[in-house]
């Protein structure tokens, strides 16, 4: 009987101890895991309460192991090593301080500049809540949206910023911003600082950044409710810019220009549907040199193709924002216009207290201008131009651009 008792108490203590980590020790150390303050002037620190007889002990040591386990960036290279862990709380707060001094600004922010991110934040806000504004997984919570879906949102935890990034919006620019910030490249041991001079293909390569969904892997069973914690501290931008001219810059990019990735996923299928050919060049410097591309009549009948999303979502360089960015279950610090691109990044690196680290680049690159739109729709049907402004519409509505008439009612 003794034998008996003893196994049945030691069966009880065990599932005690796996009730209390999963209901009460998860949610006690998530809620104490540290995250950065942003550039924010920190508070004093509250006096440290008296432990009482009801909090274990050995909880403390618990609770610092796994926040130092779930501390954004810990492990990672450009990570430096703490010499003294006596003191890992003050050690963490100090990671995220930016290691220059803040520029001093002898004038405000220009009103017109507050006004006009007011302006953008309570539109988002409103379309939100405006049920006539409908698109699909609108009124999901941010628990329903699937990882894979979390590609887009770059998180910055040295200087507490996360980027949702949106092709054909100057991405490229701004993900350089994010490498230089977060540190994440070494030049002879020495971070960069030079946003151009970050090679292309690193600017775009995904090990170079530290997205949402790769914090299922990082975090396990942490990881959403950390998403939440950083998207309520954290200060979160994306730019945007107008849906048809995203389109037009997008077809230009990738299928006036060689391609063979692009020709192959993509260029190959216009041609097949819409362009009577049924056997294209196998390669996109054959196609060229014999003048084959698909046109941006093909490129939007291929977007409004049912087949189309049947097969595979939309590439992400002509994905509505709403699908990449999630602008109804993540409430945006900043929105940053492609039109407006160099006063609202002077205004966001400035309101982020990073201009003194880095300075946005400035684009010589041929950019696709909006009174093109009628040239480049002029081939396009009128009706398919009607099809295609309902599937953007909540681009459209979402960010504060004015329905292209001009083209739609021709």
């Amino acid at each position: 009987m003794f034998r008996i008792f003893v196994v049945l108490g030691s069966a009880f203590m065990i599932l005690l101890i796996i009730i209390y980590w999963d209901d009460v020790g998860a949610s006690h150390l998530y809620l104490h895991t540290p995250v950065s303050p942003g550039p924010k002037i920190p508070h004093p620190a509250p006096q440290q309460r008296p432990q009482t007889s009801r909090t274990p002990s050995f909880l403390s040591d618990i609770d610092a192991f796994v926040n130092q386990f779930l501390e954004p960036g810990t492990g990672e290279p450009t990570d430096p090593a703490p010499a003294d862990t006596s003191n890992q709380s003050e050690k963490a707060e100090e990671r995220y301080v930016p290691r220059r001094e803040w520029k001093i600004h002898l004038t405000p922010v220009a009103a017109e500049l507050r006004e006009r991110q007011e302006q953008r934040r309570r539109l988002l806000q409103e379309m939100c809540a405006n049920d006539s504004v409908v698109f699909p997984g609108k009124n999901r919570s941010f628990d329903d949206i699937p990882n894979k879906e979390l590609d887009h949102l770059i998180v910055d935890d040295r200087h507490g910023i996360i980027y949702c990034y949106v092709p054909k919006v100057a991405c490229s620019n701004w993900k350089r911003i994010m490498i230089i910030l977060s540190e994440s490249l070494l030049r002879d041991g020495v971070p960069q600082r030079d946003p151009l001079a970050i090679p292309r293909d690193l600017v775009h390569n995904n090990s170079m950044h530290f997205t949402f969904n790769k914090f299922w892997k990082r975090y396990g069973k942490f990881a959403k409710h950390l998403m939440k914690v950083k998207l309520k501290k954290y200060t979160k931008f994306l730019f945007v810019r107008d849906p048809f001219v995203r389109l037009i810059s997008a077809y230009r990019n990738k299928f006036e220009l060689p391609n063979e990735d692009f020709y192959r996923r993509f260029a190959q299928v216009m041609l097949r549907r819409y362009a009577n050919q049924p056997t294209p060049p196998a390669s996109v410097d054959e196609a060229f040199g014999v003048g084959i591309h698909p046109s941006f009549s093909h490129f939007i009948q291929y977007l409004l193709d049912p087949q189309t999303e049947k097969e595979m979502p939309f590439n992400e360089h002509w994905r509505q924002v709403y699908r990449l960015c999630h602008p109804c279950q993540i409430q945006y610090d900043f929105v940053g216009h492609l039109e407006t691109a160099e006063e609202d990044a002077e205004h966001l690196l400035r309101q982020l207290r990073v201009d003194n680290v880095v300075e946005f680049p400035t684009s010589h690159r041929n950019l696709t201008a909006s009174s093109w739109e009628a040239d480049w729709f002029s081939t396009v049907p009128v009706e398919a131009r009607r099809e295609l402004y309902k599937l953007y519409e909540p681009d459209f509505r979402l960010f504060g651009y004015d329905r292209p008439d001009s083209i739609l009612n021709e």
